[in-house]
């Protein structure tokens, strides 16, 4: 679940900077966010950027519901290095020495985090409220 959380946030967060680069900077004034705000409501690439973000707000539902928090979220936390080499493969984007120094870490502490357990407290599992007779 921590997978797919990755990978429905990585494809919506380039989605959405593929339909900024579409649009333009917007420019901070009244018509110019009045503008962006049109043009994003009629980008495609945009939409389907949300709809990868509705996914990813899906799956950490679900992988916060059988998981501890303090699992999900580093582990979540791979989809930086994700990033990183989606940005440089697909929008061609210059990453230095020092942002490859902080992807390194970043991965090295998802990889600590994964071998612990991914839930170390009970979860309390919603029962059903029981019929009430007439």
């Amino acid at each position: 679940m921590v997978l797919l959380m990755v990978v429905c946030a990585n494809l919506g967060d380039l989605m959405l900077k593929r339909g900024m680069l579409q649009i333009g900077a917007v420019q901070i004034s009244g018509p110019g966010i009045w503008h962006a705000l049109l043009a994003t409501i009629q980008n495609g690439t945009i939409w389907l950027g949300i709809l990868f973000l509705i996914g990813f707000t899906f799956c950490y539902m679900t992988a916060v519901s059988w998981a501890d928090y303090s699992y999900v979220m580093p582990a979540g936390a791979f989809g930086y290095a994700v990033q990183t080499m989606l940005a440089v493969v697909i929008l061609h984007e210059s990453v230095n020495a020092q942002r490859w120094v902080g992807v390194v870490l970043i991965v090295a502490g998802v990889l600590l985090v994964g071998q612990t357990h991914p839930s170390t407290t009970e979860t309390k599992v919603l029962e059903e409220p029981e019929a009430v007779s007439p």
